[in-house]
């Protein structure tokens, strides 16, 4: 992760001043970096010995930034990771626009590794993420997204790039199609359960754990996994409230729904299907042979579901 870090300021130069601000101050503020060190841990797992995985993980880390600042722009976001985000601090004009420098940096990057199937692999996960901002963009305020809808979006948008760095740390080992696979279903798996995780977390986590401000996804009209099964399971009154606060935004009565939510077992529930995903995670990395990479790849999936930010 040294080595990635390294690759990650060099890359950040340029000669625009206002680029170099915006970009180092997302990177600084730091993050879990689960992207990248899962594509150094299974190319390490897979057997690779050379160096090229630190720069395409660094292509990773360029990539999910990006998507960060567009997010924080969509969302009218102003905290992520405890700190004020780059567009309530630069504004959203110079956000939106330093995305679109990480996003053709990390295409720069991936063109000097000189191999067609990451590039492959790496451009369709950028092509796909954008699908599902705009599926995630289509759902805002509708009250009627199936569990069904709302899961594409968490395999579109963010489970998407976990699948990409994943396939590219086996790519990079010259892992046979069974075992490329295995880390494709992997990354797949673990991304859905971090983001369903996160649903959960925005209903009981503090705003100093989460680094967020709770009930966001309330405020911005998202229907996640806990308000839809509510939805669902909740009684009229409750399924009412839902309803209202989904069309209409807002946190006025996020202490009347978080109660709901939590009489429903909706949270129960949200959690159950991260620990599907979590186990199914660590299933398909069972399959690659025994190593500390390997135990610490399961050991993650464990994680993604016991994390409290």
């Amino acid at each position: 992760m040294r080595a990635v870090d390294a690759v990650i300021r060099q890359h950040l130069n340029s000669e625009v001043v206002l680029i170099s601000q915006i970009a180092d101050y997302i990177i600084a503020a730091g993050g879990k970096r689960l992207r990248p060190v899962i594509l150094l841990l299974i190319a390490n797992a897979l057997g690779y010995r050379g160096t090229a995985h630190h720069a395409l993980a660094g292509v990773v880390e360029f990539i999910h930034t990006a998507t960060l600042l567009h997010d924080d722009v969509v969302d009218e976001s102003d905290l992520r990771r405890g700190r004020d985000t780059a567009n309530a601090v630069f504004g959203n004009a110079a956000s939106v626009l330093v995305g679109d420098f990480l996003y053709s940096r990390a295409f720069q990057m991936m063109v000097s590794a000189d191999n067609m199937r990451v590039m492959q692999i790496l451009s369709d996960a950028t092509n796909v993420i954008a699908e599902g901002e705009v599926l995630q963009l289509l759902n805002m305020h509708d009250p009627d997204v199936t569990q069904e809808r709302y899961l594409q979006v968490i395999r579109y948008k963010t489970a998407k790039l976990f699948e990409a760095a994943a396939q590219v740390g086996a790519i990079l080992a010259g892992a046979d199609a069974v075992t490329e696979e295995a880390a494709a279903e992997y990354g797949r798996r673990i991304g859905t359960a971090f983001q369903l995780v996160d649903d959960l977390l925005d209903y009981t986590a503090s705003a100093a754990e989460m680094g967020k401000n709770a009930g966001d996804d309330l405020r911005e009209g998202k229907p996640t996994l806990p308000l839809i099964h509510l939805l669902e399971h909740g009684t009229d009154a409750q399924k009412d409230m839902v309803r209202t606060a989904i069309m209409e935004g807002g946190t006025e009565h996020f202490d009347a729904i978080y109660a709901a939510i939590e009489q429903s077992g909706a949270l129960d529930f949200t959690r159950a299907a991260a620990e599907r995903e979590a186990a199914a995670a660590a299933d398909a990395a069972a399959q690659f042979p025994p190593s500390q990479f390997r135990q610490t790849l399961i050991d993650l999936c464990a994680f993604s579901v016991q994390r409290k930010s």
